[in-house]
């Protein structure tokens, strides 16, 4: 049995989740989230919790039973919560600011690099060093995250880029005959 799978979901206060057929839909105060799945899992509510169970031990059947209990429990926290990432920009004259909707990337090349906004927010804090990442979709919010940081990724002799805020860049010594 999965461990991830067989693990029940509890729906928070404020959080309406309806199931039709292989599509289920997640509405909070934050906002609201469908997505389909695999028609061969059974999913079920009763009195505010969430049980996914799949029809046989198959391997594929094992494999998206974690899957689609882990794709619920984020609809789930995303409605409810939601999820946030932090950026950080090291280096001289690196900086990030809004304009409007628009991130505006400085960050060594010769034009501004500019991220419009896709069902994420924004906020752009520390004087343009601070990025942070927030929207109710988990998936999206990694994603926007990893584009923004795909732009200038660190560098590990003097570390400049753009870095997420727990990311340890390993730092290398350089040229050993410079004195």
């Amino acid at each position: 049995m999965s461990r991830i799978g067989k693990q029940p979901i509890s729906v928070p206060n404020g959080v309406k989740v309806d199931i039709n057929g292989t599509a289920v839909s997640v509405n909070g105060p934050k906002g609201s989230l469908t997505q389909s799945f695999h028609p061969e899992m059974m999913i079920e509510l009763e009195d505010g919790i969430l049980t996914v169970k799949r029809p046989s031990d198959s391997r594929q059947h094992r494999a998206l039973h974690g899957l689609t209990r882990a794709l619920i429990n984020n609809m789930v926290v995303g409605v409810s919560d939601g999820f946030s990432k932090t950026l950080q920009v090291e280096g001289v004259g690196y900086r990030a600011e809004m304009n409007g909707n628009t991130l505006v990337l400085n960050v060594g090349y010769s034009h501004p690099v500019e991220f419009q906004p896709e069902k994420v927010q924004y906020v752009v804090e520390n004087r343009g060093k601070t990025i942070m990442i927030s929207g109710i979709d988990k998936e999206w919010v990694g994603e926007v995250a990893a584009r923004i940081r795909k732009t200038r990724p660190p560098e590990p002799y003097k570390g400049k880029g753009i870095r997420y805020n727990d990311e340890i860049v390993r730092r290398k010594a350089g040229k050993a005959g410079k004195v």
